[in-house]
């Protein structure tokens, strides 16, 4: 009920943590669902049959090799894995850190490689050390410099 209110009712554009939850939200029908968590590989299939039966269900990359997982695994005709390209901002727990040189790279790669079967939808920081900070200037300080990062790596 919290995420149909969240959502307006629309039942769209929500995220989720883990694919227990994903697949929640899917069975109460929602369509259009981020999985706010790089790629793991050995679930590769459950990400498939959620890409299959939902309108959107869009993952984080932060690697080739992610990238690569998917290109070896495309979708039916009429689908296409919705990626995010997760940055790392400073909390160290997952996403490429956007001054890597590889970073935008690996954004090109998933934008022009394979559009057919991958879609760049955007990219994506998690301020997650914020978790830490005990004030709000401490937190608005992370906000803003994570903003900056996102900013800059997208105009790179």
């Amino acid at each position: 009920e919290g995420a149909e209110l969240a959502t307006g009712g629309t039942r769209r554009g929500i995220v989720v943590s883990t694919l227990a939850e994903a697949r929640f939200f899917a069975a109460g029908g929602f369509d259009d669902i981020l999985y706010a968590y790089p790629l793991p590989g050995g679930r590769l299939e459950e990400c498939a049959a959620l890409a299959q039966r939902l309108r959107a269900f869009q993952l984080l990359l932060d690697s080739p090799q992610a990238l690569g997982l998917l290109r070896r695994r495309p979708l039916p005709a009429g689908k296409r894995w919705l990626v995010w390209l997760k940055l790392d901002c400073g909390n160290g727990r997952a996403g490429v850190r956007p001054t890597d040189p590889g970073a935008v790279s690996l954004a090109r790669a998933i934008a022009e490689e394979a559009p057919e079967e991958v879609t760049l939808v955007g990219v994506y920081a998690h301020c997650g050390d914020t978790y830490s900070c005990r004030d709000v200037p401490a937190i608005q300080a992370i906000a803003r410099a994570t903003t900056t990062a996102v900013l800059d790596f997208v105009t790179a």
